[in-house]
């Protein structure tokens, strides 16, 4: 016999968890009893947002859903931002939190972190939120779980469990129940969609963040057809940049919105169209061509733009079906085009310098977390990625700031043999900058280019450009060398091209977390 706290554990481990994020309280403490006695990790994060994005960044490097243990209340309502980030872009994660006795539930009678009706938040950005009344029922609300992860539209679950059935003795299999796959598409549906590939004289291919598994078979059909193809934000690298049909997360920019209106059979594949990825110039695609939307989500089929064909499927799977229908060598000869765009594209690039040296310095399977702020943005478009589940960032979707560094945390532990760095913005780094702690507590190395533009730098522009007067943007900012010494990591401030890619290069042998500070008026980022 075991209490269900320790029984959750010997789940999770049977599930090959190995990594677990969160804080401590006195509601989950039974929770840590088999903890203890497991092979399963526990990083204590400083702030329960910080948890929710470190299990965030661990499970965009890895595939791999994030777990995290959460108290009660306050708990709840602090990771709730990180979860509704999740919910967003699609990524697994697997929120356990303690909730008040099952007796006390929805009373509102002044118990300890008691928030009535938990669940009535968590519902908001989870694929589905249970309590868990009777600790009998544990192996098949974990197998419900993991069901999301493994065969669906991946998001965020929460399993709400109450104080005194955590600490209730039962008796059960701690073995895994079957999983399904993700489904396959119908055949009748990919023979129509290879005919208008087939017989298109500009097809296009625009890749999403459901693709990122996908890449060899995307890579496949992108060479058959040779047509041009665009990564969204969430599916950098999975065509490499360096693809002579490859344009990248390029939407909101003219000659691409021409390409793509120019198109005679436009190939989506798992992604929304979403706002994000046409920042800049949010307006809808114009799309004069036939629309095929492949996608998991019945429901994503038919969202911001109506499909000629759709295709409920996993992604890799209906690619692949639709390659082996064509032949090889009887595609439209895009790169052309595609060279012709990426010329037209060259007068939008913004933080040029700086990207260029960072692309430099950084091997091709360096992880990036970025942060919402302007270098990130520029990056999206700009900085080429040749591997997917490398730019992981949060200014998709949700767009919550202070993600970066939390979520370049459980990147390195997801991958530690894999180099990570973060980018980050001034105000982005102090919602956040307690996980410092937890990175230089597990020496980490991580550097951290901090770009400091001295407060809300994007959202001051926007206000210039309206012609709205400056408040609340222009902010004091701290002595961060200062802070990172403070913290036990190196700081220090680039002066030059050159001396940031030594500081950089200093920064990726530092058994540590590094920051290293860029100065947004420095001369040298425009020399």
């Amino acid at each position: 016999m075991a209490n269900c706290g320790e029984a959750l554990v010997s789940l999770l481990e049977a599930y090959h968890v190995d990594t677990v994020f969160g804080i401590p309280g006195v509601h989950t403490v039974e929770l840590y009893r088999g903890l203890a006695r497991s092979d399963i990790r526990h990083i204590s994060a400083r702030h329960e947002q910080g948890a929710g994005f470190m299990a965030d960044g661990y499970a965009r490097v890895s595939g791999r859903p994030g777990v995290c243990f959460i108290i009660t209340g306050p708990g709840i309502t602090n990771i709730a931002t990180a979860m509704a980030q999740a919910y967003s872009d699609s990524i697994p994660m697997l929120v356990i939190s303690s909730v008040n006795k099952s007796g006390e539930l929805g009373l509102g009678a002044g118990q300890l972190h008691e928030l009535p009706y938990q669940r009535n938040l968590t519902a908001q950005f989870t694929e589905f939120s249970h309590t868990l009344l009777d600790g009998a029922e544990l192996p098949e609300v974990l197998a419900r779980a993991f069901a999301v992860f493994s065969s669906r539209r991946p998001a965020p679950v929460h399993v709400e469990i109450p104080i005194d059935v955590i600490e209730s003795e039962i008796d059960i299999s701690t073995d895994t129940w079957p999983t399904a796959t993700r489904p396959g598409p119908d055949s009748a549906s990919i023979g129509e969609a290879a005919q208008l590939l087939r017989t298109a004289d500009k097809p296009l291919l625009i890749l999403g963040g459901g693709a990122v598994d996908a890449g060899e078979a995307a890579l496949k059909l992108v060479n058959r057809l040779e047509a041009p193809v665009i990564n969204t934000v969430a599916a950098k690298g999975v065509i490499a940049a360096s693809h002579p049909l490859c344009l990248d997360d390029t939407l909101a920019f003219k000659p691409v919105r021409e390409l793509i209106n120019d198109a005679d059979v436009v190939l989506a594949v798992a992604t929304e169209f979403s706002e994000t990825d046409r920042y800049g110039d949010e307006r809808p695609l114009r799309m004069k061509g036939k629309l095929i939307r492949i996608d998991i989500d019945p429901e994503q089929l038919v969202r911001n733009h109506k499909p000629w064909l759709s295709i409920l499927s996993d992604a890799g799977t209906a690619l692949a079906a639709i390659s082996a229908r064509l032949d090889a060598g009887s595609g439209s000869s895009g790169t052309a085009r595609v060279k012709q765009v990426k010329k037209d594209l060259q007068q939008y690039q913004n933080h040029r310098l700086f990207l260029q040296k960072l692309r430099q310095i950084l091997p091709d399977d360096c992880i990036i977390a970025g942060d919402s702020t302007q270098p990130v943005y520029a990056a999206n478009s700009f900085f080429p990625v040749e591997q997917p589940r490398c730019w992981i960032t949060s200014v998709t979707g949700y767009g919550t700031l202070g993600y970066a560094l939390p979520a370049a945390i459980g990147a390195k532990l997801a991958l530690p043999e894999r180099p990570v760095i973060c980018i980050v913005g001034d105000g982005g780094f102090l919602f956040t900058i307690s996980e410092l702690a937890v990175a230089v507590e597990l020496g980490l190395t991580i550097p951290i280019v901090l770009w400091n533009n001295q407060g809300y730098g994007e959202i001051r522009n926007y206000m210039l450009e309206r012609q709205i007067p400056l408040v609340g943007v222009d902010l004091y900012t701290p002595d961060f060398i200062a802070l990172a010494e403070g913290f036990g990591c190196v700081g220090r401030k680039a002066s030059s091209m050159d001396h940031f890619q030594q500081l950089m290069n200093d920064a990726l042998a530092h058994p540590g977390p590094s920051i290293i500070e860029i100065l947004e008026d420095s001369e040298f980022l425009n020399e």
